[in-house]
Formats: structure tokens, sequence, C-alpha cells
């Protein structure tokens, strides 16, 4: 005979249910089946052994997060072991998640079992288990379960905060849409001002100089030798400041009135300013790289690999990719007119914007871009699961995809990859070290500001209490 004891999580507590005894499980499976929608029926088969409820909405939430890690948090050990026959070879218990069943029997060495009747069990159970628990309404069980719920979330939201990728994709995209932006308006900028100095089109190729050129010169018969110092640190070269100032003097261009001027130049300073945010953008962009993915940033760069998790939806989802995804990454639509016209598979995505791929020859395109990939694949995976993400393996991995191509143009033979993994551990272990006392060193200096604020609010108080006292004895005085 085997005793089944079903382990159910709830938000407000765990309880412990035991099944009647029989020879083999699977012959429950029709009784329940039968059963579960029936609450008297259900108490003939179903009894509460125990129920430790939480003690506050705190532990509820510590609780929650070692079921979710499959871990055996005290409160149920505590319980399992109290209400739980010492006998663990005749005893089974029922878990509704694989995770924390494989961690009972491990640590407890109770057998348990997912699935099945079990899951048919919890499901009667999380219908009737109001009336299962005495003093627990329905109202209050749903109380619990969504004071719990958001709780869970906002704890999983607020984890990390310093390596949230999230602000890596919106910045990527406005950083895109910018691109766009900025490049749509100079071009109407070079058109509309090309009316009054068309020869300046040809001098600045660069649209953000252009708009700041067209916003300091405005009406060009205004421009002297007067004005040559401030074109040549706009422009940043002597030559092309010399042309301009020489082209202003013989230009063809129409003249133009104030008030179009004024126009002309009001769009000008939005079009600079809008480049001067795209820049600010981008250092934002590195920095919050360097927290969150620095081996695939030191591997292909910060705008690449941003692109990747931004495709990929969450660095975590990049690092679950195989190499032979991250390699086609942003070619879908190639990859899939290929299956269907039966041509050939793109050999690259959004990796052909490293330089590595540009720098190979043609026929080795291919066979760079797979190497490239594998390598991305794995710098991915350490930023995303390693405690103190650094740049040591992005580094050493971009050395390998280098030996790669000399490998490739020259012959010479790359190291092993066993050897430049050994090297870059040491390294990574010394990185990781140096980290750490950085940042306990950084917790100890705000620990010391905290208690020295701390200490003035006491003493401002105090003073404050005291000076109130005087007063009061200077009131009765009188």
């Amino acid at each position: 005979m085997v005793l089944l004891h079903v382990l159910f999580e709830h938000a407000v507590g765990y309880a412990l249910l035991a099944l009647k005894e029989v020879e083999e499980i699977s012959l429950l499976l029709p009784q329940v089946e039968e059963c579960v929608l029936n609450l008297g029926k259900f108490h003939n088969i179903v009894r509460l052994v125990a129920f430790c409820p939480f003690s506050s909405s705190q532990v509820a939430l510590e609780n929650a997060n070692a079921v979710s890690e499959g871990v055996v948090h005290e409160d149920l050990r505590l319980l399992l072991e109290t209400h739980l026959p010492s006998k663990k070879k005749k005893v089974l218990l029922g878990v509704g998640d694989p995770k924390i069943g494989a961690a009972i029997q491990e640590e407890l060495g109770y057998n348990c079992q997912t699935g099945g009747v079990i899951a048919e069990i919890l499901r009667g159970v999380r219908l009737h288990f109001h009336n299962l628990v005495k003093g627990l309404t329905d109202l209050s069980a749903c109380k619990a379960q969504l004071g719990l719920g958001h709780s869970y979330s906002r704890a999983k939201v607020k984890f990390n905060v310093n390596r949230v990728d999230n602000m890596i994709i919106q910045s990527i995209s406005l950083l895109d849409q910018l691109d766009k932006d900025i490049n749509t308006f100079s071009m109407r900028v070079r058109e509309w001002y090309g009316y009054h100095f068309p020869e300046l089109v040809k001098i600045i190729n660069d649209n953000a100089t252009y708009c700041r050129l067209a916003q300091f010169i405005g009406n060009r018969r205004e421009l002297n030798e007067e004005k040559l110092e401030k074109l040549e640190e706009l422009t940043m070269d002597a030559a092309k400041a010399k042309a301009i100032l020489d082209a202003s003097r013989s230009s063809m261009g129409m003249d133009i009135s104030a008030i179009d001027l004024i126009n002309i130049e009001s769009f000008s300073s939005r079009v600079v300013s809008l480049s001067e945010y795209r820049q600010s953008l981008h250092t934002y962009l590195r920095s919050k790289m360097s927290q969150v993915a620095p081996s695939l940033s030191a591997l292909i760069g910060e705008a690449v690999g941003a692109r990747l998790i931004a495709h990929a939806g969450s660095l975590t989802n990049l690092a679950k990719y195989p190499a032979s995804t991250v390699q086609i990454l942003g070619a879908e639509k190639a990859l899939f007119r290929a299956l269907k016209t039966r041509g050939n598979t793109p050999k690259y995505g959004l990796i052909f914007h490293s330089t590595f791929i540009g720098r190979a020859a043609a026929k080795n395109k291919g066979r760079i871009s797979r190497y490239l990939a594998n390598k991305c694949s794995i710098a991915s995976r350490i930023d995303c699961f390693s405690e103190v993400p650094t740049s040591v393996f992005g580094e050493k991995l971009r050395e390998q995809v280098e030996e790669r191509l000399s490998f490739y143009e020259t012959g010479e033979i790359p190291r092993k990859n066993l050897d430049v993994m050994k090297e870059a551990m040491v390294q990574a272990e010394e990185a990781a070290a140096e980290i750490t006392r950085k940042l306990e060193k950084q917790e100890k200096k705000r620990l010391k500001k905290e208690k020295k604020r701390l200490a003035a609010i006491a003493l401002a108080s105090s003073e404050n209490s005291s000076s109130t006292l005087e007063e009061c004895e200077e009131g009765d005085r009188c």
C-alpha cells in the first residue's frame, strides 16, 4: 500500500493533504476526475493533514521566490519534517512543480511525483481550498493571491535594475529612428538653404556640420573675413572655411528675405539639437551596454550588440538562441524567401554591420560570419548568466575572431580555444574581484553618508525638543 500526500502552495500558506491508501496510484485517477467538482465527494478521498500559514506578506514573497527557483524554504522543510510519516519509503509526495519536487527528494529524501492524478488532485484542492481550511473565505484567499501576485511581479521587475535590457532595446530603437529623422531633416535644410547658397552643399558633406553652418552664416552677403575663425572652428578645416568664404562672394544663389532666413535658421537649430541629443543617446547606450552586456559589446560593438538584443527581445532570449540563429538574425525574410524559392539561404543578418565581415574576402564572408555568430552566442550567454559581468571574455573572443581572419588571409594557425579560455578565466576572476571591491567600497561610503545624515537629523530633533522645553519653562515662570 502507498500513502499519497499532496503539497499545495497558496498565497496564504502551505497545505499538506493526504489521500486514502491505494495499491496503485493510477487507480485513483477515475475517482478523482469523477468527484473533483463535488465538494462532498472530494472530502471523502482528500483530507487536510496540516496547514502552515505565512506570518506576513514578506514571508509569503520569500516562499514564492523559493518555490519558483526550486529551493526548499525553511517553512516548507519544517512542515514536511513535522507532518509526514517517518518511514520515507512508504510515503509518496505529490507536487505541482517538478523543480521543487526534485529539491525535496534530494534534501529530505521523500519520493515525489508530478502530473497525472497529482494534477487533477491539485485542481480540486485549488477549487475547494477555502472550504478545506477553517476560517479562510474565498474573498480573503483571492485578496492574498492578488497581493502576492503584485509583490512577486514588482520584485522581478526591480531585480538588478543596472542590468535591465529593456532600456537598451528602447535606446537602440530611438537611435535608429533619430538617424532616419536627422537625415530627412538635413536633406530638407540642404534643399531649402541651397536656393540661397548652393555652393555650400558641394563643400560640406556632413549633415550636422551643414546645419550648423547654415545657422551661423545666415545671409551669405554678410559673410566676411571676421567670421573666418568661427568657420574654421565649425568645419575643423582651414581650407574648407576659406573655400566657403570664397564661394559666398561669387555664389549663384538667389537672394533671400529676412523672414525666410529666420525660418531656415530656426529649423537648422532644431536639427542641430537633434544631432547633439543623438550623440548623448549614443553615449548613454554605450554605458548601458557596458553594464548589461560588456562581453558582447567588446566583441561586436555596442550598436550591433544592442540591435541583436532588441531583435531577440531580451538578452536572455539571445542567450538561448543557437549560433546558427544568431548568424541570420535580422534576415528572416530573405531566409524564408530562399526556402520558398529553393534558392541560396542568407549567410548573415544583423552581424553583417560588424567590421569583421567587411574586412573578410568575398569567399570567406560566410565562414567568418558563422565563426562570429558562434562567438556572439558564447558572449551573450556569459553576459546573461555571470554574476559579475566583465568585458574580459569579449576581448578574448574578439582576439580569436581577429586570429581567424588572419588565418584565412595568411594561413597563420590561431590559438586553441581551450588555451584562450583558460587565460580569460584567470583575468576574469581578477576583474570580478576588482569590481566587487569597488562595489563594497561604494556601499561603505553610502552607509557612512547615511549614518551622518541620520545623526544630523537626530541632533536637529534633539535641539528642537530642548528649545521647546526651554520655551515652556519660560512660559511657566511668566
